[in-house]
């Protein structure tokens, strides 16, 4: 269990998604990697960046990206740290947040939609392994 956001956070969310069997699963089909960016709000002063290559209900990859424009994810997440804290802790519906844009997507939504499940499995395991909020500054 780790504080959100920090490497450790990110280090056990990849351990969690490896070993979840629900996850793996409903996540069998799901090829792409993505990436969450954080930006500043509240407490929170530097923009973040954590890239996940998820592949096949696996996660075969998870750091944060020191150059996230070097990256070319399927799917880019960007939200404010207070959106992801309330997506995490439970506030705030995974759907809800992507249709609302609080949490915006830029790939294919069509994706996202055609999997809603993988989704929804997936927030329930970085909601698990997150015990605190802090802003590392």
């Amino acid at each position: 269990m780790a504080t959100f956001p920090s490497k450790e956070w990110l280090y056990e969310l990849k351990e969690k998604l490896n070993k979840d069997e629900k996850y793996a699963q409903v996540a069998h089909k799901w090829e792409g990697d993505m990436l969450c960016l954080i930006e500043p709000g509240g407490e929170l002063k530097t923009p973040l960046a954590y890239y996940l290559d998820l592949w096949h209900g696996q996660c075969r990859d998870a750091f944060e990206a020191e150059d996230p424009v070097k990256l070319k994810p399927v799917l880019l997440l960007s939200g404010t740290f207070e959106n992801y804290c309330k997506l995490l802790k439970g506030e705030l519906d995974p759907m809800q947040a992507l249709m609302t844009r609080r949490l915006s997507v830029k790939g294919s939504m069509a994706i996202l939609m055609r999997n809603v499940p993988t989704v929804l499995e997936f927030v329930r395991c970085a909601r698990e392994i997150t015990t605190s909020f802090s802003t590392g500054d």
